[in-house]
């Protein structure tokens, strides 16, 4: 495959993805609620690794790795969120922006490029390691090997961290209080650097691709939302309105690296 024969396949995975999203919009203005979107997040990125393995022959084994492995990822995501989210009501973000547009209908029409399809395009970009490394036979050697660990550890991360969490939240003795305990004694987010960590593995792996250099900035663009935009920067603005002890607990606990709590 030339390189020009990867773009057309990129792009019309890009293609693909939007119109999905595009079909999950409809969705979102029947039941007025577009934190759905939050849900397919994971789905989302994980699609355009699954339109390449389907287009291609499936013969390299990096190719099945690296679907298996973000393809798990995003399932693990998507029930988590679907779980925690649905029958909850529509998530106070969009809340806040369906107020601002002045009607479901104004915010309908804007939600579809600024939320849908942007959230479409981020996924795509963040899914260049799980197209273009599925190009190539150059064996599977130890960076690949590297990359699979990475990725375990940011699994386990976000799995572990979400059932703590879970678990603190099921005891009525814990309601209104902050979870400080497990991987969050060590970070304030460890959904988010699992997150991280996910992604670096699988564009480790990617990298034993003649390809997967182009998308050695993927993983780059996945860390600055979780840490700048909708991740972690929009978490903490809302933990520390609802908690007092946040300030201090933000003080003791590494921000998004595993680290020893201050005292």
């Amino acid at each position: 495959m030339t390189f020009l024969d990867l773009i057309h396949l990129a792009l019309t995975n890009l293609a693909i993805l939007l119109a999905l999203l595009t079909g999950l919009w409809f969705v979102s203005t029947r039941i007025k609620d577009a934190s759905i979107i939050d849900i397919f997040w994971g789905p989302a990125c994980a699609t355009p690794a699954l339109l390449t393995f389907f287009r291609t022959d499936g013969a390299d084994p990096r190719a099945l790795i690296l679907t298996v492995l973000v393809s798990l990822w995003a399932a693990r995501l998507g029930l988590y969120l679907a779980k925690r989210n649905l029958g909850a009501g529509e998530d106070y973000r969009y809340q806040k922006m369906r107020a601002k547009a002045g009607s479901d209908a104004a915010f309908a029409r804007g939600s579809l490029p600024n939320i849908f399809w942007l959230q479409g395009l981020i996924a795509w970009f963040v899914s260049l390691p799980v197209q273009l490394g599925q190009f190539g036979s150059d064996g599977f050697g130890l960076l690949a090997s590297c990359g699979i660990f990475i990725f375990a550890v940011g699994l386990g991360f976000e799995t572990i961290g979400d059932w703590q969490l879970r678990v603190f939240k099921s005891y009525p003795a814990n309601k209104g209080k902050l979870m400080t305990n497990g991987l969050w004694a060590l970070t304030r987010h460890p959904n988010y650097f699992g997150d991280a960590m996910v992604w670096a593995g699988l564009t480790l792996i990617a990298l034993e691709s003649p390809f997967g250099i182009w998308a050695i900035l993927s993983p780059g663009v996945m860390a600055f939302f979780l840490i700048k935009i909708s991740g972690k920067a929009l978490t903490e603005r809302f933990m520390e309105k609802k908690y007092p002890e946040y300030a201090d607990y933000r003080r003791r606990v590494s921000g998004f690296i595993p680290m020893p709590p201050k005292a």
